[in-house]
């Protein structure tokens, strides 16, 4: 099986005991940069010549329309169904793309797998290049993966001299090569119309579909487009066969998905997990928990477009249907882990200010609506909230998530409509009471010396502004009113004498 090396290897680690690696299967077991490690000790380009001499491209289709795999991208496409729209299009020219524009914050999945095993994705898109007829594949990765972009180069030359990449590869009469195009880190290229026009050297902007790339793509040629997971499960899928790909995951959600777990968890990295595993075993039996003793309070999946999910929620199992009914989405692969000491107002403000940052501006509701939202947010974590804000922010939420033209407007709104949804009552607190109970935005804090203080000083010879007041070894007091809410006081103190609270209620001087 092409992933036992994986876990004979690593198996016996808690970590990866528990993950089935079939997109990373390659990654830490290979010298990335050179191909004959691949080729003996990964079945590398096993796959790509059982291809070309033993299937023609429509079985090749077929054999990834029956795997069940779907783009891992975020959308959730069907693989096999865009390699038959592609196929079936008459034009002696045609494109693969790769998407390799990650741009979720966190996210290191597709930048990882090419560091890792560059040749996995080369070869899946030279199959997927055989089966649709296409002879011209191309990368389109962000400039700012320079480790990625150098053993792409690097793999190019090799299956170049081996005879993999160029024409009558493996004396098939089959011609393939890749190029790479540089993105500048765009968020909005990852969606697949942005990134073509940006191929092209134009703005990397969405159009409205159809037409869809399938038909007409780069440079109005027809273009499949799948992200570098998708394109790393490829060659796995043709060596093992459609039937052990499909019997992994659920009836809807087939394979493996890589999530990059980050956040308030002890174990930290790479996932991948075969679909139908719940949050609660990636959280508590991979991640290991929440560390220090703290409260889990949430899970955010799907990177800043994603929602948040509460306690609830934790034996979902993770698949594309499942997080949706849950109020989220699967994404291309991030998961924060959130605890006790996070506010769910100041984070949900944190990814509507990314989204809003990487607008491209084309379209009226996401342009302006996730600008609106943000300035709602941004008066509320300050203490100005106003009576209906929330129901401001729903309504607002829904109608840019229906009249936003691409997938980044459509699914901005989620984190603040989810967390408004599980989280309402920290809404109702930060405009009702002016409190914080996590103590995050910093405007709604107010610190204060409790009895613990032993008038040392500390505390009032870094403050900035002059606000602390006290005599030596006596008990130091705070000027609220000239305060500016550094918190250098209450990091400085080793007595722990200083604390912050919130609220109006809750001013404890």
């Amino acid at each position: 099986m092409i992933t036992d090396n994986f876990k004979k290897n690593f198996g016996d680690i808690n970590f990866f005991g528990k993950q089935l690696r079939i997109a990373l299967r390659n990654c830490g077991m290979i010298n990335p940069e050179d191909i004959y490690d691949y080729i003996y000790n990964a079945c590398g380009y096993e796959a790509l010549a059982k291809a070309l001499s033993d299937m023609k491209p429509s079985e090749i289709v077929e054999e990834i329309k029956k795997s069940g795999l779907r783009g891992r991208g975020g959308a959730g496409f069907p693989t096999g169904l865009k390699w038959e729209f592609t196929a079936k299009e008459q034009n002696f020219e045609k494109y693969v793309v790769c998407n390799a524009d990650e741009g979720d914050p966190g996210a290191f999945m597709d930048r990882s797998v090419i560091e890792g095993d560059p040749h996995s994705v080369i070869e899946g898109m030279l199959i997927g290049g055989y089966a649709v007829g296409a002879s011209k594949g191309i990368i389109y990765i962000r400039a700012e993966y320079p480790l990625a972009v150098e053993r792409l180069y690097k793999a190019f030359a090799a299956a170049r001299k081996e005879g993999f990449l160029g024409e009558n590869i493996l004396g098939s009469k089959f011609n393939f090569d890749i190029e790479i195009r540089l993105g500048a880190g765009a968020f909005v290229c990852g969606e697949e119309t942005a990134l073509i026009n940006s191929i092209e050297g134009k703005r990397g902007m969405p159009r409205p579909r159809p037409p869809f790339p399938a038909a007409n793509g780069v440079f109005g040629k027809p273009t499949l487009v799948n992200n570098v997971e998708t394109w790393a499960n490829i060659a796995a899928i043709i060596i093992e066969g459609y039937q052990w790909f499909s019997n992994i995951g659920t009836e809807k959600s087939k394979g493996t998905k890589v999530f990059a777990l980050a956040g308030k968890i002890k174990n930290t990295g790479l996932v991948e997990v075969p679909m139908g595993t719940t949050l609660r075993e990636i959280v508590y039996g991979i991640g290991g928990g929440i560390p220090n003793g703290k409260k889990f309070k949430s899970v955010q999946t799907g990177g800043p477009s994603g929602g948040c999910l509460t306690e609830k929620f934790l034996d979902t199992k993770i698949d594309y249907e499942s997080l949706a009914a849950a109020g989220s989405i699967m994404g291309s692969g991030g998961m924060i882990i959130i605890d006790e000491d996070s506010c769910m107002v100041n984070l949900a403000k944190y990814f509507i200010e990314f989204t809003q940052s990487e607008s491209c501006g084309k379209c009226v509701p996401c342009r302006e609506g996730t600008k609106r939202m943000l300035e709602i947010l941004e008066r509320i974590t300050s203490g100005e909230g106003r009576e209906g804000d929330i129901e401001k922010l729903e309504r607002l939420g829904n109608v840019i998530k229906q009249a936003s033209l691409c997938g980044l407007g459509q699914s901005a709104p989620n984190p603040v409509l989810s967390t408004i949804k599980n989280f309402r009552n920290e809404y109702e607190e930060h405009i009702k009471l002016k409190k914080c109970r996590a103590n995050a935005c910093e405007k709604l804090v107010n610190y204060y010396v409790t009895d613990k203080c032993v008038g040392c000083g500390a505390c009032k010879r870094v403050c900035p502004a002059g606000a602390i007041e006290g005599s030596l070894k006596a008990k130091h007091k705070v000027d609220l009113a000239r305060c500016i809410k550094c918190g250098r006081c209450y990091k400085t103190c080793k007595f722990g004498a200083v604390k912050k609270d919130s609220g109006i209620l809750e001013i404890m001087q």
